[in-house]
């Protein structure tokens, strides 16, 4: 429901200097020994005055705001709840709307509506009116709110379509040999270029993981995974494919003239102050060739096992697994299911000088201290498992195996776990309990696993609510039946909410992920069931073993809570729950 602040005739751009530290002085709001501290902060910071007083506890957020909308006589919007129009927001360039914290949130007969994060600078609304040419009426908005709508609103689809148009114009209209045009790095405005700084732009402001280019028939598809789901931009430009293919390829030290094979390759780029690596891979396909590109953040670095999103208990029972000096421990899961990010956090809760750690990765995401990282390279015959056997003569106490591709690596992962050694790897399973199953059909013998796995961590990552537009939601039909075909999992049959689609998720009804975990400790029942290769009985005991939780109850848990939606569980865990057997009843 859009909110329409009406502001007062003495809303007009302030012509005096508000100084906010002496008013909220004045008011008893704060003493003056505290304005004092603040003050004697922000000279050493240059951070502003009331995030100062916020940070130090002296006053919360939103009372500061209300107090300054109270005094200055303007409004306060809520933009979390304010329907805002991309026309009118781009009114107001982006370089100065974020410089100034400042967003245009109505056109009036009158004038504009800002909103401004400081209010109290009358020398910013003086210069908005000057570059707009209109009056200017302030109000007062929550900083963090403007920043979250400028990378929504502030978006980089028109100018990726407008430069794709421009570019697909001298395309047709020159005799360029496109190889010969992407080569053309020091032509800084070619479109090519300035097309794909865009694209990379709009990709990291909306927090893609993912970017496709995709040929068809007609057009051409670019494609940016978020929050795990692609959402797609058509242009018509199609024969612009092989211009960005071709500058992509040069980028990612690629053979521009193989069009015929797939290629795989990687580079760096800066965007925005961050530093962002691109792995790049082409795949030909009927209409030209397919570029899909991760692209991981640098400069957010490793996070922590407490920052990873997993229950504060859980993190506790996986800390203790991964200190036991040896034996190994399996983190599974589909592609882009966070598992490097937890086997990294696990690897800086290990990394002291005490240990030696080596990986053996492909490709390596993060460069970290202190411990030995290598790259598998098949080209040439550097596989995990010729690796992991050097590595064993390194005298390690921790081993990070990228993945077990085979019953080679497997084997001898197993056996370094089974000799001392600190093993963590990753496999592609649906969960938890099918892990060890899954090493025994790759041929490990049953004993070498019963002996030597620890513990299995399997995780999802699923889309989180928009807290903006949520509303209670009851279950529809077809979600009642999901439910009631799954007897084993409870719920408490309240909380379920959805998303209607608002502004700031883009009208997905979601914004953001959170993990959900399954996370199973062989003890010696288990043990015993795996040395004799019964995965029945592992099965069946897995199952009910005590503080056990699986990745369908997980998920549902976060739906009944409010966090997630049924409609997400049932996406992301509804066929692995759909495969568990029913636990017995407690």
């Amino acid at each position: 429901m859009t909110q329409t602040p009406q502001a007062s005739p003495q809303s007009a751009p302030l012509r005096q200097k508000i100084r906010l530290g002496d008013l909220l002085v004045e008011k008893q709001v704060i003493t003056p020994e505290q304005l004092d501290k603040a003050l004697s902060e922000q000279k050493k910071t240059g951070t502003r005055l009331g995030r100062m007083l916020i940070s130090l506890g002296f006053i919360n957020e939103q009372g500061l705001l209300d107090f300054l909308a109270e005094q200055l006589k303007i409004p306060y919007v809520d933009l979390r709840h304010f329907q805002l129009r991309p026309a009118s927001v781009k009114l107001l360039p982006e370089t100065l709307a974020r410089r100034f914290r400042a967003i245009v949130l109505e056109e009036r007969p009158d004038g504009l509506l800002v909103g401004l994060a400081d209010p109290t600078d009358i020398f910013i609304q003086d210069e908005i009116s000057r570059l707009l040419k209109r009056p200017v009426s302030p109000a007062i908005v929550r900083e963090s709110d403007v920043l979250n709508a400028f990378d929504t609103l502030y978006r980089r689809t028109d100018e990726i379509s407008s430069i794709a148009e421009e570019l697909g114009e001298e395309l047709a209209e020159s005799d360029f040999d496109l190889a010969q045009l992407a080569r053309g790095a020091d032509v800084t405005d070619a479109p090519v270029v300035r097309l794909l700084q865009s694209l990379f732009e709009d990709a990291v402001q909306v927090k893609a993981s993912d970017i496709h280019i995709e040929p068809d028939e007609q057009v051409l598809r670019l494609r940016q995974r978020i929050d795990g789901v692609l959402q797609e931009q058509i242009m018509k430009e199609k024969r612009i494919a092989p211009a960005l293919v071709s500058r992509l390829k040069l980028m990612g030290g690629l053979n521009i003239s193989e069009k015929r094979m797939p290629q795989d390759g990687r580079f760096n780029i800066r965007v925005k102050d961050r530093a962002i690596d691109v792995r790049l891979s082409t795949m030909p396909t009927i209409y030209g060739e397919s570029v899909v590109m991760r692209l991981l953040d640098q400069s957010q670095g490793v996070v922590s096992l407490d920052h990873t999103g997993m229950p504060a208990e859980l993190v506790s029972r996986f800390k203790r697994v991964i200190h036991k000096p040896h034996g190994m421990v399996l983190v599974t899961g589909p592609t882009g299911s966070g598992k490097t990010t937890t086997l990294y956090a696990a690897l800086t809760e290990l990394n002291r000088a005490e240990r030696k750690i080596i990986t053996i990765e492909d490709p390596v995401e993060y460069r970290m201290p202190r411990i030995n990282q290598v790259q598998v390279n098949f080209k040439i015959g550097l596989t995990f498992a010729g690796v992991l056997r050097t590595a064993l003569r390194q005298d390690p106490d921790v081993i990070l195996i990228g993945e077990m591709r085979d019953q080679e690596t497997a084997e001898i992962g197993l056996r370094a776990a089974m000799t001392g050694h600190l093993v963590l790897s990753t496999l592609h399973t649906n969960d938890a309990v099918s892990t060890a199953n899954r090493l025994i059909d790759m041929g490990a013998a049953g004993y070498l696993v019963a002996t030597s796995l620890q513990a299995v961590l399997a995780q999802r990552l699923i889309r989180k609510v928009c807290d903006n537009c949520a509303h209670p939601h009851t279950p529809d039909a077809n979600e009642q039946a999901w439910l009631s075909s799954n007897p084993q999992l409870r719920f408490k049959g309240q909380g379920f909410v959805k998303g209607q689609g608002c502004m700031q998720c883009n009208n997905t009804g979601y914004k953001g992920r959170v993990g959900i975990f399954e996370f199973l400790e062989i003890d010696t029942e288990l043990a015993d069931a795996l040395r004799r290769s019964d995965t029945s009985e592992f099965h069946r005991l897995a199952n009910t073993r005590p503080g056990f939780k699986t990745l369908g109850q997980s998920a549902l848990d976060l739906a009944a809570d409010g966090i997630s939606t049924l409609e997400e569980v049932i996406r992301v865990a509804g066929e692995s729950v759909m495969l568990e057997p029913q636990r017995q009843t407690e």
